[in-house]
Formats: structure tokens, sequence, C-alpha cells
């Protein structure tokens, strides 16, 4: 991996590949490594960026509070660092909201972006409630959270099915630093709505959704995506919140559709 400061502080990334560019970003408690996979098919025809986040995988802490708009500037850092010009940019979980937050405040960099398990609402109150008990329960067992809460973002039913992805995920998550876990809840809790960025975008989206996704509000996700005036949506009936791992193929061949289209 290579590495780039932001505010004296050590950002890790990989860039694999030549042409125009891709960059993924992980979710809460993940790390780059989770788009090896696509990586590896996508560096074939892209130039393909990932980046560990602030907190997350190698990368240091850049503040006690994680914001979703300051971890989109450590994203454009990144891009401008690499004299990135254009790219089509993919979330997941919370890369999502890292990427609508570049979105809102970079959107000439932009050729489109894809919401991969992820959403435009902010917190309702009771989940900033739940996330302000959930920085309790890591502040006194971090372990204890994370070997819950991996396995809660798939479907009861597959657990056994990926259980070695669900151990390696554990193992991966287990490393992060309790002030990381904890800076990106509290970012994930403040973070805006941004249901009018989805209304007003002329760049394509493309939304990556499982239907059995304990993490989304389900109810609110056909709202979504008829906000943006371009948009594409797989809806994957019996997936939870792990796409890449759950159903690796389909996503990925939905991923570089749009990316060819993007690109054209």
């Amino acid at each position: 991996m290579s590495v780039i400061k932001f505010q004296k502080k050590a950002i890790f990334f990989t860039d694999s590949g030549k042409g125009k560019a891709i960059v993924l970003i992980h979710g809460f408690t993940e790390s780059s490594r989770i788009w090896k996979p696509f990586t590896a098919e996508l560096s074939k025809k892209f130039r393909v960026i990932c980046i560990d986040l602030p907190g997350h995988g190698k990368s240091d802490c850049v503040a006690g509070v994680h914001s979703m708009d300051l971890v989109a500037e450590v994203v454009y850092t990144l891009l401008k660092k690499l004299k990135i010009g254009k790219c089509l940019m993919t979330g997941h979980s919370m890369g999502g909201y890292v990427t609508l937050a570049f979105a809102a405040k970079h959107p000439e960099m932009l050729r489109g972006f894809c919401l991969f398990h992820s959403h435009c609402f902010p917190d309702t109150p009771a989940e900033q409630e739940n996330r302000n008990r959930t920085i309790g329960i890591v502040d006194q067992d971090k372990f204890g959270f994370v070997a819950q809460f991996i396995p809660g973002l798939f479907p009861v039913g597959v657990h056994k099915k990926f259980s070695k992805s669900i151990e390696k995920l554990i193992h991966q998550s287990a490393k992060m630093s309790k002030d990381g876990i904890i800076a990106a809840l509290e970012g994930m809790k403040t973070r805006p709505d941004q249901t009018e960025l989805l209304k007003s975008t002329k760049l394509p989206v493309l939304f990556i959704l499982g239907l059995k996704d304990p993490k989304a509000p389900l109810a609110r996700l056909w709202e979504m995506i008829s906000l943006p005036e371009i948009s594409q949506v797989l809806t994957l009936r019996d997936v939870g919140h792990m796409g890449y791992i759950e159903a690796p193929e389909v996503t990925l061949s939905a991923l570089s559709e749009f990316a060819r289209k993007t690109m054209d």
C-alpha cells in the first residue's frame, strides 16, 4: 500500500490499473481489503483507487469525530494528490455516506456514483440514541461489539454459509482502535440528510440494495431510488448488507456495466 499525509496523519491507499478512475470506498469497521476481488477485475479496464478511511485499516485517526464531510475531504486530498480529474465513486454502507458528502462538495470531480448498501437519510433520533449506546459498548468492550456487529450484517440463515468470511471480517475489524470506531460512530450520528442532493444531481446513480439488509430503512428505499434524474437499481432479494460477499458476481457485474456506461 502507498501512503499520503492528511493533517500530519497517515492515510493508506492502493492504486491499480490504468485509464479512467474508479474510487472504491469501504464501510464502517471495514478496510480497502474488502475490494480486492473487485479491484482484480476492474483494474483490467480502469484505474482503481481504494482507500483505508481514517481510523480504519492501516490509516490513522485524524480527529475525535470523523464527520462524513471530514472523511470526504480526506478522499478529495488523495484524489488531488493522484491528479485524478474525474472519477466514478462507489461507497459501501458508511462509504456511501462519504460518497454523498463528496458529491455535495465536489460534484465536478464525479462521472457518477454508486450507493452500495447505503442510503441518503440521516439518523433518526432513535438511531442517534442507539449510536450513543453503541459508543458506550465499544468503550467498555471493543471486541465484544465487533464480534456481535459483524454477523448482524448478514441474514441469519446464511451465517453458516459465510462463516469463514464473517470470521475474517471480525479478525480484521478487531484490529481497529477503540478511538477509530467511536470517531466513525460519532460522524455517522450527525451526518446530514442528502435527499436534496439526490434530487438535484445530474450525475448517474447506481443503487445496489439487499432486500434482507438489517441496516437499511427498507420502507424508504423505494422513495430514495426515485429521486435522481438518472438512476439504475440492482435489488438483491436474498441478500443482506454485504453484497460484495453474498453476491459478488452479480454486484461486480452491475458495477462494471455502470462503469462502462459512465466512462463512455
